[in-house]
């Protein structure tokens, strides 16, 4: 669980994994959204489906990512929610 929850440390992944709580998305506009080059993106891309965080399919010459399933999207929801609850 540890290694696990290292490879969310990172803020890039975050970030991305943020856009994809809302949509899925390209590659290409996934870069754009994080202001990061495409492959830098594809890396974190990788590491995430690795932990099983993010899944892909193609369409046509792009792959488009989204979260795994909905277990990763209540993980991250909860997240979200405590960090909101300790705002106040």
């Amino acid at each position: 669980m540890a290694e696990f929850l290292g490879f969310l440390a990172d803020p890039n992944r975050l970030r991305i994994l943020s856009i994809l709580a809302k949509q899925e998305m390209c590659v290409g506009d996934l870069a754009t959204a994080v202001d990061m080059n495409e492959s830098a993106v594809s890396h974190q891309l990788r590491t995430l489906r690795t932990i099983r965080l993010v899944s892909s399919r193609k369409q046509g010459r792009h792959m488009f990512y989204r979260l795994q399933d909905d277990h990763v999207f209540s993980f991250y929801q909860a997240v979200v929610e405590h960090l909101d609850e300790s705002d106040g």
